[in-house]
């Protein structure tokens, strides 16, 4: 069971869940490629690659994140988790920033800023548009 699942409260429902953008995966391939170019030339150097690629798509698989009804949520790592969720209540401003890139391929940062000092920081999300509708679009539930 998910992070995202395991964590809902009481009439607490998942809106939408955000999906990073495919360009992110590109690292994974990257090291992949590198780790079976140097097959030939390095078996070690080719299993070290082969690990930071391993390394690579763990990681961007235990990224989760999402709007419920009542807040959102981005959740990374695996064996140590760290959590970051704001109320939809205390929801201030979600700004969008992309670079050239990221206007040509269809991602972006999507960045929630709540009450005080509080952040919550949706790197490399597929269509951040998208992202920030489906967090405007949610009417607050307590």
């Amino acid at each position: 069971m998910s992070y995202l699942e395991e964590s809902l409260s009481r009439g607490e429902k998942l809106h939408t869940v955000f999906r990073l953008s495919w360009v992110v995966w590109l690292r994974v391939v990257f090291w992949g490629v590198l780790a079976a170019a140097c097959v030939s030339i390095a078996l070690p150097l080719a299993a070290l690659l082969a690990c930071v690629a391993l390394g690579e798509w763990v990681k961007l698989r235990s990224i989760e994140q999402a709007v419920t009804n009542k807040r959102v949520i981005l959740k990374t790592g695996i064996v140590s988790r760290k959590t970051e969720e704001m109320k939809l209540s205390s929801i201030e401003t979600v700004e969008i920033q992309q670079s050239v890139w990221g206007r040509m391929f269809g991602y972006g940062t999507v960045k929630v800023t709540g009450r005080g000092l509080s952040d919550v920081v949706f790197k490399d999300v597929d269509d951040p548009m998208k992202v920030k509708r489906a967090i405007e679009s949610i009417e607050p539930s307590t």
